[in-house]
């Protein structure tokens, strides 16, 4: 994770894949799908798109297979269903299928506990992405205006960025210059405060 946040794409890939070498994924289906699902999203940003979506059915196959109601280590507890939406939304908005991304953010909304609210921001700026790479910008500045009621300030490090990215794609993608600074208007103070 820290290597794709540093864009440093190849050796998240590698990293992933070290992952999915280990006994623990070869034993347990559900540690062998997080190590699919991260090195599908190394190879979304790496351009591998066709090795990225191959690994996001192995993902979903193996999370699949895993019985989730198993104890488990707490540093995987994180991991079931609505992380691997999450995570096939990014690939999917990375390789360009917007509209499957929309679709894995809203099952993976779905899905997260409430108690998620760093988790649920940072899906709901994605879903907003996705609609914006639809052309649908009303509603992709409507969608990521919730992150800041879902977070509050200070916005996390992650949901900053990513609201950052979306503020650089509604600038590229807006029918008009208008619809962008109505935005950065309205969003100004929260964003500030962080």
């Amino acid at each position: 994770m820290l290597a794709r946040q540093r864009r440093e794409y190849p050796e998240a890939v590698a990293a992933s894949q070290a992952a999915q070498a280990t006994a623990i994924a070869r034993r347990s289906p559900l540690h062998a799908s997080l190590a699919h699902a991260r090195t599908a999203v190394g190879h979304a940003y790496n351009g591998e798109h066709r090795a990225a979506l191959s690994c996001l059915g192995r993902a979903e196959d193996a999370l699949f297979r895993s019985d989730l109601r198993e104890p488990r280590s707490t540093w995987i507890t994180f991991y079931g269903p609505a992380e691997l939406y999450s995570l096939t939304a990014i690939v999917r908005d990375v390789v360009g299928h917007p509209a499957e991304a929309e679709a894995a953010s809203h099952r993976a909304l779905a899905a997260l506990p409430e108690s998620y609210r760093r988790n649920r921001a940072y899906t709901t700026a994605r879903l907003a992405l996705a609609q914006l790479h639809q052309g649908d910008v009303e509603q992709a500045c409507t969608t990521s205006g919730a992150v800041f009621t879902i977070i509050g300030t200070p916005l996390p490090g992650r949901v900053r960025q990513l609201l950052g990215d979306f503020q650089r794609n509604l600038i590229a993608h807006s029918p008009s210059a208008h619809t962008a600074h109505e935005w950065m208007d309205r969003y100004r103070t929260e964003w500030s405060s962080s």
